[in-house]
């Protein structure tokens, strides 16, 4: 191997983990990417944070190249592993100018304390940023006495325990560079987004998909999957691609590292549009997920959340025949909802969700995951799709119905036809 690094080491650092209250995934994620490129993974190893890694990493250096770390980096006095690192390293803890000033930036005052701890990392170490959290990660090389005065150096990266913290330095920090190490900087990778689609399923999907020697891994996201295609040629990897978004359905599998919230406020912002909500079984997910993004009030209105249907006669001036007739969860309704709001905010564009989350409330032909959304858009008539979403538990449906109205409400701003579209989506 390139540079004559091969062997990697991997430790899980977080009593919750040890302790069953939560399950460990950062070294199977890990691992799988690090085989892709060619490297060993001679153990993962899943300690508390209690400092009975520094023996452990000791006896661990002498036997392997590189060490991945996760966890153990926050403020507290249990958060050991920066200690354990410069005791390793034979060096103090020094302040990281640029990482104060950066993390000063955001907490102000509340830094001095146990904050402070954040920004402490050994001495010759560099900072590896962390867009996603307060603690940054940190590289360095701890030397290993090969006997008779000689000495080698084992590479070592820590990265905080939060899965959003540790995926974000991981995938675009520390693997371009592990990458580099074996000589595979050029080694074909692309990078995809896929939505409402279950992970069991985009695994199947994958393995019936397959392009010659192409390889594939996944790492679920709150709101998506990322999928990784590796190796292969680039045709290789785009036949595979197209071969998965066939069979997922149109709009579900995009290229990049994209969040569906971006694909339709970026529509917005394009435009010069501006949008608002009235939702029901999603309880304001929608409004959330838009006001997530800074600057969101240039093009967000608000949201409704009429869950009730008085809520929706009273707010929404939905009207009560409608509910009688074809009930709150209905084309009819949800088109009212969204007809009414747009006439009521004055913006460009509205999304209204009514559906059945579950466990109870459906009915013979209304199963729980049955989703309708409507959407009202200046100079053009109201439409309304019906979604029928497997059902995963009642926070699932009511997150995937608040994506997949993004999502299509994004569609619709481009002027797609949204029956066409739903009549792809197989697995939703």
């Amino acid at each position: 191997m390139a540079n004559g690094y091969s062997t990697v080491s991997v430790f899980i650092i977080g009593t919750e983990i040890t302790r069953g209250i939560i399950a460990d995934k950062h070294g199977q994620l890990i691992a799988k990417e690090l085989t892709t490129l060619g490297y060993h993974v001679n153990r993962i190893t899943i300690v508390p944070d209690d400092g009975t890694i520094a023996p452990l990493l000791r006896d661990c250096v002498r036997l392997t190249d590189i060490i991945l770390l996760t966890g153990g980096l926050g403020p507290t006095s249990d958060d050991m592993t920066r200690d354990v690192v410069a005791e390793l390293a034979g060096v103090p803890l020094v302040r990281d100018e640029a990482a104060f000033a950066h993390l000063y930036g955001r907490i102000g005052e509340r830094i001095y304390g146990a904050n402070l701890r954040q920004v402490m990392i050994p001495q010759g170490f560099r900072i590896i940023e962390n867009p996603k959290g307060t603690a940054p990660g940190f590289a360095g090389e701890l030397p290993v006495e090969e006997g008779s005065g000689e000495f080698r150096h084992v590479r070592c990266y820590a990265m905080p325990g939060p899965p959003v913290e540790m995926h974000e330095m991981f995938y675009h920090r520390i693997l371009p560079e592990l990458a580099q190490l074996t000589g595979h900087e050029g080694i074909g990778r692309n990078e995809y987004s896929c939505f409402l689609t279950p992970e069991s399923r985009l695994e199947d999907l994958c393995s019936e998909c397959a392009v010659g020697p192409v390889l594939w891994g996944t790492r679920v996201q709150e709101y998506r999957i990322s999928l990784y295609l590796n190796g292969g040629t680039s045709d290789q990897r785009s036949e595979m691609a197209s071969r998965i978004s066939e069979r997922l359905g149109k709009g579900l599998l995009v290229p990049g590292d994209v969040e569906v919230v971006d694909l339709f406020t970026r529509l917005l912002e394009e435009k010069g549009l501006t949008a608002a909500s009235a939702e029901s079984c999603t309880g304001g997910l929608i409004g959330k997920l838009l006001t997530d993004r800074e600057g969101s009030s240039a093009w967000f209105w608000g949201s409704v959340v009429s869950y009730a249907n008085d809520a929706k006669v009273r707010l929404l001036s939905v009207d009560e025949t409608t509910l009688k007739t074809h009930g709150a969860v209905s084309g009819q309704t949800v088109v009212g909802m969204a007809r009414n709001l747009r006439e009521l905010s004055g913006t460009d564009m509205t999304i209204a969700v009514s559906g059945i989350a579950g466990p109870g409330g459906e009915t013979p032909d209304k199963p729980v995951g049955t989703i309708w959304i409507g959407y009202a858009v200046k100079g053009r008539e109201p439409v309304a799709v019906r979604l029928q979403i497997s059902s995963f538990g009642r926070s699932s449906v009511r997150r995937r119905a608040a994506i997949a109205a993004i999502l299509l409400g994004s569609f619709h701003l481009n002027g797609a036809d949204l029956l066409d579209i739903v009549g792809t989506w197989q697995y939703i």
